[in-house]
């Protein structure tokens, strides 16, 4: 995994901006296509939402293959919906001259053959605002979404995006300033959800976003992004919580903690450079009774 433009000269990790960026229009069939992977935090946000929300039949997937290699992330047999093999070719079908990483989330619009957003922390808003159908859980209600997008600004800053941080530091000082921040975080929410089932008065944007992170804190970030002060299970208050939202099927159905591991340790060789995907950990991820 090249990172190179995304290491600054005192070593800390800066994420590269997303380069599409456009709002989603109105739900219709057909029209848009979501390209994901089980194995990547961002990309599952958008699947867990996706069930939530119920509207399967209006957004369509395509799945790639957890493990990325020089060309990018490959689609397996294909995509049906545009024949392409590798996603970076809708990248470069859409700009040419884009020379970024060819990330997922990200949604082809079919009707004018070009991506239309990898704008990942906007996608599930845009789905919450204007796809949700009846019956479906609101999970960006209009009079907490001032609450909520303080909240998602804390985790991404603070967890979300701090555990790649950690991570990818190419400096003992940038490490140990994102380590700090991971755990600050943590037991901010460890207090917060003490007398709490959600971190809000229900299921929220925020739960699906502090859900993907926790999912993977033990199995890769404590061991290969080395967050390594504690685990997810040394947190009593965060680890029922996290089983919580494991036992509901979006977040249980999106969850494959084999692409999971095998992405991370077999893809990412600056990290890990003998591909050796550990053993282990044997967790119990049913509610706790």
């Amino acid at each position: 995994m090249k990172l190179g433009r995304e290491i600054a000269d005192d070593g800390r990790f800066v994420r590269q901006p997303n380069r599409f960026t456009d709002p989603l229009g109105p739900p219709e069939p057909g029209r848009y296509r979501l390209y994901a992977s089980f194995a990547c935090p961002w990309a599952q946000r958008v699947l867990i939402v996706r069930e939530l929300l119920g509207i399967q039949d209006l957004l369509g997937v395509t799945i790639v293959d957890p493990i990325r290699d020089e060309k990018g992330w490959r689609i397996p047999g294909g995509d049906p919906v545009t024949g392409v093999e590798y996603l970076s070719e809708l990248y470069l079908a859409t700009d040419p001259g884009y020379t970024g990483r060819y990330t997922v989330p990200c949604i082809w619009d079919a009707h004018e053959n070009r991506l239309v957003t990898n704008d990942f922390p906007r996608i599930t808003l845009d789905l919450e605002r204007s796809w949700r159908g009846g019956g479906a859980p609101d999970l960006y209600p209009e009079s907490g979404r001032d609450q909520i997008d303080a909240m998602n600004e804390r985790l991404y800053r603070g967890l979300n995006n701090a555990v790649y941080e950690a991570g990818f530091a190419r400096g003992q000082a940038a490490y140990e300033e994102a380590v700090t921040r991971v755990f600050q975080t943590l037991d901010f929410l460890e207090e917060r959800l003490a007398d709490r089932t959600y971190l809000f008065h229900g299921l929220t944007d925020s739960d699906v976003r502090l859900y993907t992170t926790l999912a993977r804190f033990d199995a890769v970030y404590h061991y290969h992004f080395k967050c390594s002060i504690r685990r997810l299970v040394d947190y009593p208050n965060l680890w029922a919580y996290a089983r919580r939202l494991y036992a509901i099927p979006a977040f249980h159905d999106t969850t494959d903690f084999d692409q999971i591991k095998r992405h991370y340790y077999v893809t990412q060789t600056n990290v890990n450079p003998s591909r050796i995907v550990p053993l282990g950990p044997e967790l119990d991820w049913s509610p706790a009774s």
